[in-house]
């Protein structure tokens, strides 16, 4: 199955958010180089897939209390391995022992603190997927962050 992903990249320097496709193997193999030759490491994408599978029930039932609750249209999910000051705590790698702790935000939050500017919120709002079907993950690593949409498990395309 190739499954394309819609993946965001957030400049802190150009304060903007591009807009990327990837292939799934395009994203699970990235190697970083090492003096020139090349040195195989696996990417924190591979763990977070596993664990977004792992997860996607807990996420897809928070999605939709954010939604039915009026919260928001738009939940999306912060996927990180150290501590990040927003959102709310909703599953704790520690706790799980898992790679990936996620906590629950929306749209409205990331506009209000500034991590998608006002200008790119439309933009953003037309690559948001149905959010019944995907979640959209804001991915943390030290090298930068990412926004993902990741599908539910049992949806297909």
């Amino acid at each position: 199955m190739n499954v394309r992903y819609a993946i965001f990249i957030y400049s802190k320097c150009a304060h903007s958010i591009l807009l990327y496709n990837m292939d799934r193997e395009e994203l699970l193999s990235a190697t970083p180089e090492d003096s020139g030759a090349p040195k195989k490491k696996e990417s924190p994408l591979v763990s977070l897939e596993k664990d977004l599978e792992f997860y996607s029930d807990a996420i897809k039932e928070v999605a939709i209390e954010i939604m039915v609750e009026g919260i928001s249209a738009h939940p999306i999910f912060i996927a990180h391995q150290h501590e990040v000051s927003i959102g709310e705590l909703i599953l704790n790698k520690e706790e799980l022992n898992t790679d990936w702790t996620i906590q629950a935000s929306t749209l409205e939050e990331f506009v209000e603190k500034g991590i998608i500017s006002k200008e790119k919120k439309e933009p953003f709002l037309k690559v948001y997927k149905k959010p019944e079907d995907y979640m959209c993950v804001f991915v943390i690593v030290p090298e930068g962050a990412n926004f993902i949409y990741y599908p539910y498990k049992g949806f297909k395309k």
